[in-house]
């Protein structure tokens, strides 16, 4: 199989040495998502206001690839502070409505660019 580069200018251009997601076969690989704008910029405010950015960017890259949010088998998100994982949780949650992707949510101590909340996810069509 051989592998694709996705790429969109709908969501946050890679800030280093990586592509915004991969297509191998069927199967989607997105690198994690932060809460960037399309220029670039860090959306501060809330957890909340966090989170639905990044699941907005995971949204453009699924699209790019020719998928949606049912297409997402695992997700892995990163929290700095895991006393938001509620919040965190209620607006993943928004992105889906039954058969829940498998996933792991992990407490870090840092983040790029001071991001407070950082998803990755695995699609396959």
């Amino acid at each position: 199989m051989e592998k694709k580069i996705i790429h969109t200018h709908n969501a946050p251009q890679p800030i280093g040495p990586y592509s915004q997601a991969v297509l191998n076969g069927n199967t989607l690989y997105c690198s994690g998502q932060i809460a960037l704008d399309g220029q670039g910029n860090l959306v501060t405010g809330s957890i909340e206001e966090e989170t639905r950015q990044v699941m907005k960017n995971i949204g453009e890259l699924l699209s790019a690839a020719g998928m949606d949010y049912t297409h997402i088998i695992k997700t892995s998100i990163f929290l700095t502070d895991m006393n938001d994982f509620a919040k965190v949780n209620a607006e993943y949650a928004r992105s889906f409505t039954d058969k829940f992707p498998a996933r792991e949510t992990v407490q870090v101590s840092a983040l790029p660019k001071g991001a407070h909340v950082e998803i990755s996810i695995i699609a396959a069509k």
